[in-house]
């Protein structure tokens, strides 16, 4: 369902004013002892790549869904769902709710954390969460719902890993106000939705990019190529954009870009 620009420019002024999740931010945290080998579910060893102290990969699985991996072995997938999944099992699986292809109902048993971003009951998501060396925040947003606002019914799930913030945005359906910045604090890679019409426009998305001020941009969720040529055309001036020939980056805070870039993944 398309939405017209001023119907969300209208629905983000409306959410502006809600409180965000009270998770304050503060320092990323330092690698940690490497974990044991994970298996796949039929008992296959998973061959992770060999990261370095302060390093992280990034993988594109596709639509919302990526794999944060730590030099520890933890590895994070977010917006786990029924539809697109890692191969490997997560030891964290961050959902939310706006569709069915951003979280499932039946996640596997053997996740170690199942961090669901919306209000069960009235009562917000508040997680903060440490699994070796990786530590998992949220901090909440709101979805429309009809012609309806659903308080708390997205998160912001914040990855950080050897020394770096990476933000997973969710399916955000409005701007940040100064206390979502405040609870979110430095971020360094933004995951951001691009498809301009389900989440944000483009407009409203450019501003929230501009509002964090990442040093990269990994664009999800804009169901082909049209949409994704029509947010790059908005943001091309003021970044870098590279189409990376891979589904994964490496990063890590000595290899941050020094002007903002954009980097396209190859997902499902």
């Amino acid at each position: 369902m398309f939405h017209h620009p001023g119907f969300l420019r209208l629905a983000a002024i409306t959410m502006l004013a809600l409180v965000a999740s009270p998770v304050l931010a503060d320092a990323c945290l330092p690698p940690l002892a490497r974990a044991p080998v994970l298996r796949a579910p039929d008992g296959t060893p998973i061959a992770f790549a060999t990261l370095q102290s302060g390093e992280v990969k990034i993988t594109y699985i596709g639509h919302s869904t990526f794999t944060i991996e730590s030099p520890g072995g933890v590895v994070a997938a977010t917006d786990y769902n029924d539809y697109v999944r890692p191969v490997e099992l997560p030891d964290i699986a961050t959902m939310n709710h706006a569709h069915s292809t951003h979280f499932t109902h039946r996640p596997d048993p053997a996740i170690r954390h199942v961090l669901r971003g919306w209000s069960y009951q009235g009562k917000p998501p508040a997680f903060d969460v440490q699994e070796r060396d990786m530590r998992v925040r949220n901090v909440t947003t709101n979805i429309r719902d009809g012609g309806a606002t659903e308080f708390s019914g997205n998160s912001i799930f914040v990855f950080e890993v050897s020394g770096l913030c990476i933000a997973h945005l969710g399916h955000l359906h409005h701007t940040l106000t100064p206390e979502h910045l405040k609870a979110l604090g430095q971020i360094d890679v933004v995951l951001a939705a691009v498809d301009g019409s389900f989440t944000l426009d483009h407009e409203g998305i450019v501003e929230v990019i501009g509002q964090l001020q990442p040093k990269i941009v990994i664009p999800m969720h804009y169901f082909g190529e049209s949409a994704l040529r029509r947010f790059l055309a908005r943001v091309e001036a003021r970044f870098d954009i590279e189409r990376v020939p891979s589904d994964n980056l490496v990063l890590s805070r000595a290899n941050l870009p020094t002007k903002p870039a954009i980097k396209v993944l190859i997902g499902q």
